[in-house]
């Protein structure tokens, strides 16, 4: 990989565009509008980095990738063996961009980062094999009675079943 998602970019800013940062504010970005796509990582790699059941991410093209401010704070971690660079804001912590060496002519970006819409709804789940038996699925919930705001998934009730007659207690 040898350009840096990091790398400030000076020039005309195109519109329109959107826009996002960490969650301390020192690094701020934008892409132009739409991105390209938008898509559910359910892999262990995205789900360890991001700390999460599933990361949903924004793809664009690098050439539609700016950061704004904050590009000395950006700390970068490189997978030599998934050959996959993950960035990071070296203040907060916060996940920032996702880079592939076998695509190095785009940006992926977690989708929480921007503070409006991208033009892309993520439509595509990848590694669905990987996916996680805990991860919510769309089951029906229910209001957690005593707690306001909090929503659960209702156990399913189990069927009583009749003990064979050599398990039944003798009367």
């Amino acid at each position: 990989m040898q350009r840096s998602a990091g790398r400030q970019k000076t020039g005309k800013l195109s519109k329109p565009h959107a826009a996002g940062q960490c969650v301390c504010g020192e690094v701020r970005f934008e892409i132009d509008y739409p991105a390209f796509w938008a898509w559910h990582d359910h892999s262990a790699a995205s789900r360890r980095a991001q700390g999460c059941a599933y990361a949903t991410y924004a793809g664009t093209w690098r050439s539609r990738f700016r950061v704004l401010q904050g590009s000395e704070c950006i700390t970068r971690f490189a997978d030599a063996r998934a050959r996959t660079t993950r960035s990071f804001c070296a203040r907060c912590g916060t996940p920032l961009f996702y880079e592939r060496a076998s695509a190095p002519q785009w940006v992926n970006i977690p989708r929480a980062l921007f503070s409006a819409r991208i033009g892309r709804e993520p439509r595509y789940h990848l590694n669905i094999g990987e996916k996680v038996d805990w991860v919510y699925m769309g089951e029906p919930l229910t209001p957690l009675k005593g707690f306001p705001g909090v929503m659960w998934v209702r156990p399913k009730r189990v069927k009583s079943q009749s003990l064979p007659p050599e398990f039944e207690l003798p009367q």
